[in-house]
């Protein structure tokens, strides 16, 4: 369960200052099932690129692309 008290204003002014994306994430890791469905992919240790796709597909995640080069 979060910590945060949801009823406080307090608790929510630094989203008058990110972008939407950001703001699609505060909403987003609240939801109990998309909790549960990232904490089974977490459990296996090394996910599949399909389980990822999966996940993102079900809740429109889109994810960087990275560089293939190595940093």
């Amino acid at each position: 369960m979060l910590s945060i008290d949801w009823r406080s204003p307090a608790a929510y002014g630094h989203t008058k200052h990110i972008p939407a994306a950001g703001f699609a994430w505060e909403y987003l890791r609240r939801n109990d099932e998309y909790r549960q469905d990232f904490q089974t992919i977490a459990s296996t240790g090394q996910p599949t690129g399909r389980d990822l796709e999966a996940l993102a597909h079900r809740w429109g995640l889109r994810f960087p692309m990275r560089s293939r080069r190595a940093a």
